[in-house]
């Protein structure tokens, strides 16, 4: 069975209100003092860890056929891992009005309920292409800006012939956090690296992370307090959503949401996400990164076009995850790399700006344990082949 998780590519960038095209989400500011992580030296409570931080769902969906590398089809990462399981049946977390509350006074802020990366262009930049590589297209890269110790991963890098960065029409990075998603079905492996930049015969990049495609869920992903090349420590590309997911007509995991930095809570992180920034500047009643919000079950969906419906199915069957800082709200593909185009399916970047979806349509799921980032240590030994 062919998986509806069209792996050539997804895409997913950020195109600002104004029109303008950035991969920019936000100013992660994870250094710390001596340069090197974006931690610092105190310890906090984040041993206190359980697998059973919150309530997902037992349904897990487990179609073990046609995914990639064992995944589910129309899924990355097997089924142990919490966005690729159904939170229909989970628990309303006790400061669910207080969050929804505080989000929906902000309901007007630029972005919201925007969707990055669907236009009515023609090979658009818009979005993170998510490429398909092989063992033979890692060349070593230069550590350039934001490359975080012991955060990312030292292990050469794929760069698959006709790719291209979020936001670029290649491999040259003129502005904005310019990701590289590449998925290496041989390796099971996924590399995404966040400030990619390639002149031509030099790879740079920031912070790298190489996830294992075939590994078990662990609460502490890549590591307890370290990033990735999402601000949150998480994966990016299982998170976005693809035009050939709409026109299959199902989406099958969590997605992805972004939230300005003054709209998150200042330093704090709850599962499955493992680290916060220094950005971060929301109140007690903000939203942690990691958060996961579920769409009411009875919100009425019938005003929506056929592709907002299969977004909506999903919020409310899975709903979605806060990865990472910025300004527009959900995070799709680019359509280059992908069989379907946007304007095959109907989907535009402002269809589900309607005045009928607010914040308080939403409810947060239990949330379980909060850990505070200050003087979070990363401590980790990076993969170097």
């Amino acid at each position: 069975m062919k998986s509806n998780f069209h792996l050539n590519a997804l895409s997913i960038c950020m195109v600002l209100a104004l029109g303008m095209l950035t991969c920019q989400e936000g100013e992660r500011n994870d250094e710390g003092d001596d340069g090197t992580s974006g931690d610092s030296d105190t310890d906090t409570d984040n041993d206190a860890d359980t697998d059973a931080d919150t309530d997902i769902d037992a349904d897990t969906d487990t179609d073990t056929e046609g995914g990639i590398c064992g995944a589910a089809d129309g899924q990355l990462f097997n089924s142990s891992y919490p966005w690729n399981q159904s939170v229909e049946n989970a628990a309303v977390d006790s400061e669910s009005n207080a969050i929804i509350a505080f989000l929906q006074t902000h309901r007007d802020d630029l972005g919201t309920f925007k969707i990055d990366g669907p236009t009515s262009e023609s090979n658009a930049a818009y979005g993170h292409p998510i490429l398909t590589g092989t063992a033979a297209d890692r060349i070593p890269f230069v550590a350039g800006a934001e490359h975080y110790t012991p955060d990312s991963d030292k292990a050469p890098s794929p760069l698959p012939a006709g790719g291209a960065l979020c936001g670029q029409q290649g491999y040259s990075c003129a502005s904005g956090d310019c990701h590289k998603l590449v998925i290496v079905e041989e390796e099971c492996r996924l590399y995404e690296l966040y400030k990619a930049d390639y002149d031509g015969s030099t790879l740079y990049g920031g912070t790298q992370a190489i996830w294992d495609l075939t590994q078990p869920y662990s609460p502490e992903l890549r590591g307890e307090c370290c990033t990735s090349a999402d601000a949150a420590g998480l994966p990016i590309t299982p998170l976005l959503f693809t035009a050939d997911e709409i026109a299959a007509g199902e989406i099958k995991h969590a997605l992805r949401f972004i939230l300005p930095n003054n709209r998150i809570r200042q330093m704090m992180y709850v599962r499955p996400a493992t680290h916060s920034t220094y950005s971060t500047s929301g109140p007690a009643e903000a939203p942690p990164y990691g958060v996961r919000l579920r769409l009411k079950s009875d919100y009425d969906i019938s005003g929506f076009n056929d592709a907002g419906k299969v977004i909506l199915r999903a919020l409310k069957r899975y709903g979605m995850i806060h990865a990472d800082g910025g300004y527009i709200t959900f995070a799709a593909a680019n359509d280059r790399y992908t069989q379907h185009k946007w304007t095959d399916v109907g989907l535009g970047p402002n269809d589900l700006m309607k005045d009928t979806l607010n914040w308080t349509d939403f409810e947060v799921i239990e949330m379980g344990t909060l850990y505070d980032w200050t003087g979070c240590q990363c401590e980790r030994t990076p993969i170097t082949e």
